[in-house]
């Protein structure tokens, strides 16, 4: 038995989970704006509560690691640390873009022409202006391209999509489909948003294998040094 919690918070999306293998037990999540800090115990709360479970049968805590939101990834680190330390559960992390590449296959799997059609899969979370947080996977979910912030042009992509169908997917996406859709091998989706049931799937081969986090040194992967901004009026 491995029962793993997972938590995303890398975006909008307020996602846990709670799977037994590879078996879904139960999964909450909501988007719309960041909440996270008033969202994320009482969903943890609510799966147990659905589950039957006790936090202490949990066998390891995942966490979606970034990049992603600096706010978001704050909170869902914070909770994963401190439930490992009160639980002494281990802590796996998991890269966001690449559990989001593994959801979108997973979608894509339901439609064969779909699937087939699909060389590479490319994950987006929105940066603000024309700038995304992404990287490359295959159908393998093995990393084609590293993860980086670019700032998205006609030009982006373009050796990759020389030779190869790219579905792109994300809250990025959107905002680059006008620039990238006149390539007629890039295609867009409204699927393979952020969710914790793809973290803990890949979560649980790392959890077989023993890879687990130095509970005490973890930090979430921000690629960007976060700004503050001082706001235009003083209250």
């Amino acid at each position: 038995m491995s029962l793993i919690l997972g938590i995303e918070t890398a975006t909008k999306i307020c996602s846990v989970a709670i799977s037994d293998g590879n078996k879904l037990l139960a999964l909450k999540e909501e988007g719309g704006e960041y909440s996270h800090s008033e969202k994320l115990t009482v969903f943890i709360q609510d799966i147990t509560k659905k589950t039957g479970l006790k936090l202490k049968n949990i066998d390891a805590i995942a966490v979606s690691k970034g990049p992603g939101s600096y706010t978001g990834l704050r909170i869902g680190a914070s909770v994963a640390k401190g439930l490992c330390y009160a639980l002494n559960k281990p802590l796996i992390i998991v890269d966001t873009l690449q559990a989001m590449a593994f959801g979108m296959s997973k979608v894509q799997q339901a439609c064969t022409e779909r699937s087939r059609s699909t060389d590479l899969y490319c994950s987006m979370i929105d940066a603000r202006r024309m700038e995304v947080y992404t990287a490359l996977y295959d159908r393998n979910n093995k990393l084609m391209e590293p993860i980086s912030a670019k700032i998205i042009d006609e030009d982006s992509f373009t050796d990759y999509l020389k030779n190869n169908k790219i579905v792109f997917f994300g809250d990025g996406a959107e905002k680059c489909r006008e620039v990238l859709s006149i390539n007629p091998n890039a295609t867009f989706s409204d699927e393979g948003f952020p969710s914790a049931q793809y973290v803990n799937q890949i979560a649980l081969e790392k959890f077989n294998k023993q890879e687990f986090e130095d509970v005490a040194y973890f930090e979430p992967y921000y690629l960007k040094d976060f700004i503050a901004t001082i706001p235009k009026k003083l209250l």
